[in-house]
């Protein structure tokens, strides 16, 4: 029904920037809360952002607060992460999500509806 698709991840160095888009189609059915988790193999998936239906709320992850900014442009069904400052330790696949059941933005996994497959980012030092 509802289909997220991430691009923009790639190989950056540390201090640089990346902004990365979650693109939105199918039936929504309604407002949505968005959100960005990132993992990567042997470690718990982390909640990044996430961000309220009309834009006005959104949670960071403290070790991102001040270098990342989720934003949310409704009319193009997108949602965005810029990124900057990053370290090697945001090296991680990142994946947007879909809240159906709240315009309120979650920082709980399971609060979530649909998922995109993510897209890797990669930080070198």
């Amino acid at each position: 029904q509802v289909q997220l698709v991430e691009s923009g991840g790639g190989l950056v160095q540390a201090g640089g920037s990346l902004r990365l888009s979650c693109a939105v189609s199918g039936r929504t059915l309604g407002t949505y809360a968005m959100g960005w988790f990132r993992q990567v193999p042997g470690k718990e998936r982390e909640f990044v952002a996430a961000i309220s239906w009309t834009g006005g709320t959104t949670y960071y992850t403290d070790s991102v607060k001040g270098r990342f900014t989720i934003s949310r442009d409704n009319a193009k069904n997108t949602v965005y992460l810029q990124m900057n400052s990053l370290n090697p330790e945001d090296t991680a696949g990142y994946a947007c999500a879909a809240r159906i059941r709240s315009s309120w933005p979650s920082r709980e996994a399971r609060e979530y509806d649909y998922w995109g497959q993510g897209t890797q980012v990669t930080v070198s030092s």
